[in-house]
């Protein structure tokens, strides 16, 4: 039986990316995200490669839309093997200006959906004696920049979180990982180039030389492959002693 994957926010970017490593590999997926067209990217997918696919566009605002999005992919798939986290927003702002609304929503989405979302496939996931499940951080996770108040606080909560959940799942052969990117060339960072560029008042071209990319070493964005490549690894089940930690891709920003 091929193994199932429930992926947040995989109809673009980072998601989708990954969803796509997991369609190559073989896994039912089902598909998450606002995308009004959510349907036909994660049939496209399916077809190419020839997997079971489903697609639900719950709102990660609301706890028991979580819960509801776990039931179906179990009751769609028969089973649930590998979760990843994925889902996130941002919004960037001085701390002074920075509007309620804005950094709750961020909070919500970005590391409240994790939790949510990891309670309600535990019982699941040790019913199987098996569970993946991969949470996807940020460097933002281990460091810090300016003007990203919410989204800093809620990726390194995400951190903590994982470590939790892997000391809990240890004997259940569930796994808890972070994967923490640099910055990706994907929908979400564009608009962060252009909020950005307003907040440094340079344009887009230089946020991305003088702010972006300043810290790494290496003066690239971050791979999409990279990222969906460790995912993969992650959720085998030869992982089983790999849990409780971080896996940084951020062109050497951290080792400095």
């Amino acid at each position: 039986m091929n193994k199932t994957v429930l992926i947040t926010g995989s109809t673009s970017g980072i998601g989708l990316g990954i969803a796509k490593q997991f369609a190559k590999e073989g896994y039912n997926i089902m598909f998450h995200g606002l995308e009004s067209n959510g349907a036909e990217i994660a049939e496209a997918v399916g077809k190419k490669q020839h997997i079971n696919v489903a697609f639900s566009n719950a709102n990660l605002m609301q706890s028991d839309a979580i819960e509801q999005l776990i039931e179906d992919t179990i009751s769609t798939f028969g089973a649930l093997h590998v979760l990843v986290n994925n889902a996130g927003i941002q919004f960037v702002s001085p701390i002074e200006d920075f509007p309620n609304s804005k950094y709750e929503n961020i909070i919500a989405i970005n590391m409240n959906a994790v939790f949510y979302a990891s309670k309600a496939v535990w019982k699941q996931m040790k019913k199987q004696k098996f569970g993946r499940i991969i949470n996807i951080s940020s460097v933002h996770g281990i460091r810090a920049s300016e003007y990203k108040s919410a989204y800093v606080t809620a990726k390194h909560g995400v951190i903590g979180m994982t470590k939790v959940l892997a000391l809990e799942g240890a004997k259940f052969n569930i796994t808890c990982n972070a994967i923490c990117p640099g910055y990706v060339k994907t929908p979400l960072v564009e608009g962060q180039i252009k909020d950005q560029a307003k907040a440094h008042h340079m344009t887009e071209a230089e946020v991305v030389e003088k702010v972006m990319l300043i810290k790494q070493a290496v003066k690239q964005f971050v791979p999409l492959e990279a990222i969906a490549d460790m995912a993969i690894l992650l959720a085998k089940e030869s992982s089983t002693t790999i849990t409780g930690t971080e896996f940084v891709l951020d062109g050497g920003w951290s080792a400095q």
